[in-house]
């Protein structure tokens, strides 16, 4: 039996979405008949191909990778959490229902993850429901609503609503400070997004939520948790020396570990051996961030040329972990 090859970490954007009259949701400009350019407003957000609505480029991408399926969630600039609770619940519904579509031919092969209403915990969880129902098998969250972290009351309430409906939780951060110093050269995406990933598993350990949610939570973070695994034993050093500020945690930051997983792509062996080093071998799982530029192409490179890792945690992270964290059944191991 062959192992699968499973990427956790990509996104699409529909092709073409109803009128949402005031809503003021990103809308998309059709280039040609392969390109098209998100827009915020008139502002130019991303130019993005053909690969992020059609199935068929897709599979064929897949193909040339030797990838046998991949998660498939939602561009993180369409989460509208600034949004009233009711207006991000329906670009949700619309958005969510577009991913089904652009799945559905794939044979299964294309796995949706939905978008939810974060903002409203009641709202967030009754979607999440109504798309597990409908073929959804996990959700995408943003890292941060507002000023909101993941410690917030409200989303360690969806955090348990997930564990409880056993629906895998992946999260991108989003929505990164600007500044003149952020914006140049892409440091929103090259500093922001790893430190806006790495601030969410502060909250995540600092903020308690890990001794509130159930064990059975499964939690993933993109971009290999950010700068987390380099910087976990400052955080260590922090909480054992400055516990009268940092100490909410019930136990110190490393016995965490094993609690989340994170997604490989950190580009070089040497980061992914620190990440196994670091999280363990069982909680990496293949990540690509197709179909966007500063993702890895060939999927899976990184793991493949990791001289270090023994040809079974090879496996794993090609797609065993991403296998487990998905709830896929064994027919995912093709001849």
């Amino acid at each position: 039996m062959s192992t699968p090859v499973i990427d956790i970490h990509t996104h699409y954007v529909p092709a073409g979405w109803p009128r949402l009259d005031g809503e003021e949701v990103p809308w998309l400009r059709i280039d040609n008949e392969r390109e098209a350019t998100i827009m915020v407003g008139s502002g130019e957000f991303r130019r993005i191909q053909r690969n992020c609505w059609d199935a068929a480029e897709r599979l064929a991408d897949m193909g040339v990778d030797g990838v046998t399926a991949q998660v498939v969630s939602p561009t993180p600039v369409f989460f509208s959490y600034d949004k009233t609770p009711a207006q991000a619940l329906k670009i949700a519904e619309v958005f969510n229902d577009a991913a089904l579509k652009i799945t559905a031919p794939s044979g299964g092969r294309l796995i949706p993850f939905c978008q939810v209403p974060l903002q409203d915990p009641d709202l967030a969880c009754a979607e999440l429901d109504r798309c597990l129902a409908a073929g959804h098998r996990g959700v995408e969250i943003g890292n941060h609503v507002g000023d909101r972290d993941l410690d917030h009351e409200g989303i360690v309430q969806f955090l348990q609503h997930c564990a409880e409906v056993g629906a895998p939780v992946f999260v991108h951060p989003w929505d990164m400070p600007n500044s003149a110093r952020l914006n140049r050269w892409m440091a929103q995406w090259l500093t922001g997004m790893p430190a806006e990933t790495h601030l969410s598993l502060l909250a995540m350990i600092l903020g308690g939520v890990f001794d509130r949610v159930p064990e059975s939570l499964k939690i993933c973070f993109a971009h290999g948790g950010g700068s987390f695994a380099f910087w976990l034993g400052r955080l260590e050093n922090a909480w054992h020396q400055r516990n009268d500020i940092i100490g909410t945690s019930e136990k110190p930051p490393s016995k965490y570990i094993g609690r989340f997983s994170v997604d490989s792509v950190v580009f070089e062996p040497s980061a992914l051996r620190l990440l196994v080093d670091v999280v363990g071998v069982n909680h990496v799982l293949l990540g690509s961030d197709y179909p966007y530029p500063l993702g890895e192409r060939p999927v899976g490179e990184v793991v493949r040329r990791a001289s270090f890792l023994s040809e079974a945690d090879r496996a794993r992270l090609l797609g065993g972990n991403a296998a487990e964290f998905l709830n896929l059944p064994a027919l995912w191991e093709t001849p």
